[in-house]
C-alpha cells in the first residue's frame, strides 16, 4: 500500500487525529477548507479511480480541500485504513468499497460525524454513508454505435474486468448501441476477474481477435494494447487514452467524477451531507458522463448520427436501458 501527496505513517496519523480531535471542537462541518481523505484498492493510474483522484485533486488545487489518499489498499486492511482517517479527523472520506460493503458501513456507523462518499453496488445509510457509481451507460450506447458502424466483420469483442451491474451495464449499453445501427453485428464477451491486470486482459483481447473480432471494446487496460499491434480498432471506457493509441480508439464514453465530488464538499462545508445516492450526477444531463470520438477514425455522417442521439438523450427524448444482467457472447 502506498500513501500519496502526503505520506502517511502510523505517527503521522496519530499526530493528525490530534489535529482531528482540536477541529471537531469546532461547531458542525463549516470548515473553509476540507480535510478530505480517498482510499483505493488499485494504483490511482487505474481508468475509474483515476477519475475520483482526478476531481479530488481538481479540488485540492482550487484551495477548497486538503487531500491525501491511500491505493493499492487490500480488502482486508480497507476497514482499519477507513478508521485510521476517521480518527485523524477527516471531514470527507472516499472510496470504492464493493468487495468490502460491510466492513465499510459498519465503519460508518461508528463516525457519524464524518460524511462517507463510497463507490458502492447498494444503497446508501443514514447518517452520512453516501454511495456514488459511474453511470455511463448513455455515453457507452453512443459509443456502441461508432462501433456498429465501424465493424467490417460484424464481430465485436467485449473485455472486462467483473460481470458486476458496474460493468454489465456498460457493456450492455453499449451492445444495444450497436445493434441500434448494425442488426447483423455479434459479440464475444470475457471477464477476467480483476481490476487490474493488463496481461490477462490482452491475452483475452488476442483471442477475440484471432476469432475474426476487428473492434474491441477495451473495459480494462491492456486490450487496446492487442489492437495496436493486431491493427484493428478499439472503444475506449471512462477515459480518453486515444493520445497513446493513435490510429486506434475510435471513440471513449468518459466518466467525470467532478459534478459527484464538488456537490459532496459542498454539502460537507455548508453541513447539510447526509446519507444519499449521487450515482445520478454521473448522468450526462449534469456533466458527469460524455462521449469523445476521434474525427480522424470516425467518419463525419458517424460523428453527426451520435451527435442527434446524444441530444435526444439530453433532451430526455430517448432513454439508454440499464440492464445489469451479465452480458453474453452470441453463440
Amino acid at each position: 500500500m502506498r500513501f500519496s501527496l502526503t505520506r502517511m505513517t502510523r505517527r503521522g496519523l496519530m499526530a493528525l487525529a490530534a489535529a482531528g480531535a482540536a477541529a471537531a471542537a469546532a461547531p458542525g462541518w463549516a470548515a473553509e477548507k476540507l480535510s478530505v481523505a480517498a482510499i483505493y484498492t488499485v494504483p490511482v493510474e487505474q481508468q475509474w479511480v483515476s477519475r475520483i483522484h482526478k476531481a479530488l485533486v481538481a479540488a485540492q488545487e482550487r484551495g477548497d480541500i486538503d487531500y491525501v489518499y491511500s491505493e493499492n489498499v487490500a480488502n482486508t486492511d480497507y476497514e482499519r485504513v477507513m478508521r485510521e482517517y476517521a480518527e485523524a479527523g477527516k471531514q470527507l472520506i472516499v472510496g470504492e468499497v464493493f468487495a468490502v460493503e460491510r466492513a465499510a458501513r459498519k465503519v460508518a456507523a461508528d463516525y457519524p460525524d464524518t460524511a462517507f462518499l463510497m463507490g458502492s453496488s447498494f444503497g446508501p445509510a443514514q447518517p452520512n454513508f453516501s454511495v456514488f457509481d459511474n453511470w455511463i451507460h448513455e455515453p457507452s450506447y453512443l459509443t456502441g454505435m461508432v462501433a456498429g458502424k465501424a465493424t467490417r466483420s460484424n464481430l465485436i469483442g467485449l473485455v472486462g474486468g467483473y460481470a458486476i451491474p458496474e460493468v454489465n451495464r456498460l457493456m450492455n449499453a453499449f451492445m444495444d448501441g450497436a445493434r441500434a445501427v448494425n442488426p447483423d453485428v455479434r459479440f464475444m464477451v470475457s471477464f477476467i476477474n480483476s481490476w487490474y491486470d493488463p496481461p490477462k486482459a490482452k491475452e483475452a483481447a488476442f483471442a477475440m481477435i484471432d476469432a475474426g473480432a476487428d473492434v474491441l471494446y477495451a473495459e480494462r487496460f491492456g486490450v487496446a494494447d492487442a489492437a495496436v499491434e493486431r491493427g484493428v480498432k478499439a472503444i475506449g471506457n471512462v477515459i480518453d487514452t486515444s493520445a497513446d493509441y493513435p490510429g486506434t480508439i475510435l471513440a471513449s464514453a468518459l466518466w467525470h467524477m467532478e459534478p459527484t465530488i464538488d456537490r459532496a464538499i459542498e454539502a460537507v462545508r455548508e453541513g447539510k451531507f447526509e446519507a444519499a445516492d449521487y450515482g445520478v450526477y454521473s448522468y450526462m444531463q449534469y456533466g458527469g458522463g460524455s462521449v469523445v470520438m476521434d474525427p480522424a477514425l470516425v467518419p463525419e455522417d458517424v460523428r453527426a448520427m451520435v451527435k442527434a442521439k446524444e441530444e435526444e438523450i439530453l433532451s430526455g427524448m430517448f432513454r439508454v436501458k440499464v440492464n445489469d444482467e451479465a452480458p453474453r457472447s452470441d453463440n
